[in-house]
């Protein structure tokens, strides 16, 4: 890993490329695919919580601003890449966090822990994660996931409907299980 000084300036140069970049929404990672610049000491730890070089980033606009830039590759890790440069980073279950679920129509809206809302659908289909003792998460966009908080978990199995001995929520025309199949 980098020397502790290098990687503070490193943190820096990502956080000037990604500001340079203006779209903090959805920046174009498919198109970026710098090499490997190594790796940065953050890990996003199971809570959501991101934490570099052994403290937490407590500027809840960095962690959006970084949640922006990063994505799952398929070789199963975690990078921040922006058009220069591509830093491995940590993390130890879920790189996102669903805060909140709600119903807006018929649809279901999935809140993060960064603020972004993401609608249920066949592109961003639920999952049971069974390494979470089941609890459901959400597929995004660039490999990541995101999994239920408790609170939203709770919420999400309030707006199941029973049906047989399935317990399903729909969002649309699409339909999840939210019973597991061992």
């Amino acid at each position: 890993m980098p020397a502790s000084n290098k990687t503070g300036r490193d943190l820096d140069t990502l956080q000037d490329q990604v500001k340079a970049g203006r779209n903090f929404d959805e920046p174009p990672l498919e198109k970026w695919h710098p090499p490997l610049s190594g790796e940065i000491d953050i890990v996003i730890r199971s809570d959501g919580s991101w934490w570099h070089e052994g403290d937490p980033i407590e500027r809840p606009e960095i962690v959006r601003l970084f949640a922006t830039i990063l994505r799952r590759e398929d070789d199963g890790e975690y990078y921040l890449v922006t058009p220069g440069e591509k830093w491995r980073l940590q993390v130890e279950s879920h790189p996102l966090l669903i805060t909140e679920i709600d119903r807006v129509g018929d649809e279901l809206v999935a809140t993060l822990n960064t603020g972004k809302r993401v609608v249920l659908d066949r592109e961003h289909g639920l999952f049971l994660d069974p390494d979470c003792e089941g609890v459901a998460g959400i597929q995004l966009n660039h490999g990541l996931t995101a999994l239920c908080s408790r609170a939203a978990w709770y919420r999400l199995v309030e707006m199941a409907e029973g049906e047989g001995d399935e317990l399903l929520v729909w969002s649309g025309d699409v339909s999840w299980s939210l019973v597991g199949n061992d």
